[in-house]
């Protein structure tokens, strides 16, 4: 009789997405299985299937589902969850009218959040930002990606990568860095943007993958990221830093089209970045010129939502053409305070045009190709690990139909239960 370390069952349905990357038209692939049972051993899964299969299975700990739909634990690949202070005020000003842009000129934007980081201690980041990564876990997401980038000089950058690193160890949502030296010109750069791209090169950088080299935290490669935008960093300059990152063996990534087209798309894949992130304003030709690559289209749908923007990733053609698209929540203090990767994925249904299903997967098993973590998280398989959320709900459909309220019932994290939401009586 085969034995597990736990046995969840009363699965009221399993639905997964398979073999990432899922492209194209196969974004909308899932595998789905009415009355389900997973067993679970050391952290991975090990079987799974109909409840019958797996009937003659025992374990050490039976966890019942109570007739919950299961799913992957989300993956958020672009979060910024690492900082000190909010922008409430700033929120104010943009109802009022103000832009992102006019905001960021007047020092506010990005370099407000700056200058609450760099007054914040290793501890208090730490504070600050655990609670953040305690509501993206109750909300389902099992893996997330933590930028720096509110540091803009190098001891704060390293502060920042020091608190995540603590996070890593100290909190149950796996987590994974990335460097983002390049995210805004700061005031004191403000009328030498060139001797602030020298800094991040001949400074951070070095600084950053030598601190990389002593961790033994992870074991891939730190992703280096960049703001390409007007107002941030020009194409030329991107290059310049992303050559210098991949030089010192580094991954890439990439912000951009998030208002204009500079063209940070095509030098992405020349480069072979993991992704590309916003997506907004990138015109036909680049998004033909991404879906033939590898680099995977992350789409940021709280952002414009959280800006009172009309325009959206253009997901639809990039699904056309047989392009990897992924979700994320782009947890921000400025324009994304969003914590839910079920709201993500409501906001995507509605102005991404996503069906449920290819919201799901670029939700899970694409979002971990983005961060190229798809071997062991983003789907329910044999030899996947064994991150599961139960939610309240009676199939996948329902994850983007409603919105405002949070489905998830019970979050498992490598097999281990480290979150269970009160349970609703109304199954």
């Amino acid at each position: 009789m085969p034995h597990a370390d736990q046995l969840i069952i009363n699965i009221g349905r399993l639905a997964t997405g398979q073999q990432a990357p899922l492209r194209g038209p196969n974004l909308a692939q899932l595998t789905c299985i009415d009355q389900a049972a997973i067993a679970v051993q050391a952290g991975t899964i090990v079987a799974l299937g109909s409840q019958t299969e797996l009937s003659n299975w025992t374990a050490d700990q039976v966890i019942d589902a109570q007739g919950y739909l299961a799913i992957p634990g989300f993956v958020d690949p672009h979060t910024h969850a690492c900082y000190a202070g909010d922008r409430a005020h700033e929120f104010e000003l943009r109802i009022k009218g103000a832009s992102y842009s006019e905001l960021m000129a007047a020092g506010g934007g990005i370099m407000s959040t700056v200058r609450a980081t760099r007054a914040a201690s290793k501890a208090e980041l730490v504070a600050q930002t655990r609670p953040r990564l305690d509501q993206l876990l109750a909300h389902g997401t099992t893996t997330v990606e933590i930028k720096t980038g509110y540091g803009l000089d190098t001891a704060t950058e390293l502060t920042m990568l020091e608190a995540i690193a603590e996070l890593a160890q100290t909190h149950p949502i796996g987590i994974v860095p990335t460097f983002l030296g390049a995210h805004a010109i700061p005031a004191e750069y403000r009328d030498d943007p060139e001797g602030f791209v020298d800094l991040v090169v001949e400074e951070m950088l070095p600084a950053v993958a030598a601190w990389w080299q002593q961790q033994t935290i992870w074991q891939e490669a730190l992703a280096c990221d960049i703001f390409c935008e007007n107002g941030a960093f020009s194409v030329a300059q991107s290059q310049r830093i992303l050559l210098k990152a991949k030089a010192l063996g580094l991954r890439l990534k990439l912000h951009v089209d998030e208002f204009e087209p500079l063209g940070g798309t095509p030098l992405a894949v020349e480069l072979g970045a993991l992704s590309v992130d916003h997506l907004v304003a990138t015109p036909p030709e680049h998004i033909a010129i991404l879906a033939q690559s590898e680099t995977v289209g992350v789409s940021l749908p709280g952002t414009p939502f959280g800006l009172g923007k009309s325009q959206f990733s253009p997901a639809r053609s990039l699904i056309e053409a047989n392009g990897i698209l992924a979700l994320a929540t782009d947890c921000n203090p400025g324009t994304s305070p969003c914590e839910s990767m079920p709201m993500a994925i409501a906001i995507g249904c509605r102005y991404l045009r996503l069906t449920p299903a290819e919201a799901l997967n670029a939700a899970t098993v694409n979002s971990a190709f983005a961060i190229r973590q798809h071997e062991r998280v983003g789907s329910l398989a044999v030899g996947m690990q064994a991150d599961i959320a139960l939610l309240n709900l009676p199939d996948e459909r329902h994850i983007g139909y409603k919105f405002g309220t949070n489905p998830v019932a019970l979050v498992i994290k490598a097999g281990t239960v480290v979150h269970q939401n009160q349970l609703r009586a109304d199954r």
